[in-house]
C-alpha cells in the first residue's frame, strides 16, 4: 500500500493534474487541510472514503493516521496545497514514514506563485529584465529563517521576489526591501489565487503595505516583488530568435 503526496493546487478545484484526480479516487482513505484544500476537490475521493482534517492534528497525529491506514492494508492520499515541494512541511513527514518502513509518493501541483503570476497576466522572468526568482517567507511565530536567508539579505540580490505566508508582515516586509528596491519598485499581493474570491491588489513598495491594512487580506496571500511586473519595452526572448540556429 502508498501514501500518496497530492499538490491540491492553489485553491481553483479544476486546478488539479489528471493523475491527482486518479490517485484520489483509488484511495479510500484522504487526509488534507480543511482550511486550505476546496471541498469541491474532495468529491474526486470514493464513495465512502475517510475523509481526515488535519487541520487541528498535530504532526504525530497525522503520521499516526498514516501508518495506521497502511497497516489496513489501505492506500492514502495525503492533500497538500499548492506544490509539496513548497512550505508543505512535507519533509518533515516523509522522514517519520521512512522511519515506520511506509512506502510513499508524491504528484506535484500547481505552486500558488504560479497562480499569481497567471492572476498578474505577468512572466516571472523577462528578457533583458529578470531572470531569477527568489521563493521565501518571513519568519515571525513560525520556523526561524536558516542563517543567511533573511529577508534583508534577500533583498540585496535584486532579484525578483515572491514571499510567501508573509503578507500579515506587511510592513516589516517594506521596511527591509526599500533600501534594496527603492520605493518605486512594483509590488503585487495576490490573495486567494485561482479561486472566485482571488483579491489582486498592485502597487510598489511605497503604497502597498497602505493598499493590504485597508484590503483585510491577512492569508493565503503571495507578494510578488520586482520590476518584471511593469516591465515594457524589454528585447525578445533568444528561443524564437531568427538568428538562432535550429
Amino acid at each position: 500500500m502508498t501514501v500518496h503526496f497530492i499538490g491540491a493546487g492553489p485553491g481553483a478545484a479544476d486546478l488539479i493534474t489528471l493523475r491527482a484526480q486518479r490517485l484520489l479516487a483509488s484511495s479510500p482513505v484522504c487526509l488534507y487541510a480543511g482550511s486550505l484544500v476546496p471541498a469541491e476537490v474532495l468529491s474526486h475521493c470514493p464513495i465512502g472514503a475517510q475523509l481526515i482534517d488535519t487541520a487541528d492534528l498535530t504532526l504525530d497525529q497525522i503520521v499516526a493516521e498514516l501508518v495506521e491506514a497502511d497497516r489496513a492494508g489501505l492506500d492514502v492520499a495525503r492533500l497538500c496545497s499548492g506544490d509539496p515541494s513548497i512550505f508543505s512541511a512535507v519533509a518533515e513527514q516523509l522522514r517519520r514514514l521512512d522511519e515506520a518502513g511506509v512506502p510513499y509518493d508524491i504528484t506535484p501541483g500547481v505552486p500558488a506563485f504560479a497562480a499569481a503570476a497567471a492572476a498578474l497576466k505577468r512572466e516571472l522572468t523577462v528578457p533583458g529584465v529578470g531572470q531569477t526568482v527568489v521563493l521565501s517567507r518571513t519568519a515571525e511565530r513560525a520556523t526561524a529563517m536558516p542563517e543567511g536567508e533573511e529577508l534583508s539579505r534577500l533583498g540585496a540580490l535584486r532579484a525578483t521576489l515572491v514571499l510567501h505566508l508573509s503578507v500579515q508582515r506587511m510592513d516589516a516586509v517594506v521596511a527591509d526591501l526599500l533600501p534594496h528596491y527603492g520605493p518605486d519598485c512594483p509590488v503585487a499581493v495576490v490573495a486567494y489565487a485561482s479561486r472566485e474570491d482571488e483579491v489582486i491588489l498592485r502597487g510598489s513598495l511605497s503604497d502597498i503595505a497602505e493598499q493590504v491594512a485597508g484590503s483585510g487580506v491577512r492569508r493565503t496571500a503571495v507578494i510578488v516583488v520586482g520590476t518584471v511586473l511593469a516591465a515594457e519595452g524589454f528585447p525578445d526572448s533568444h528561443l524564437y530568435s531568427a538568428h538562432r540556429s535550429r
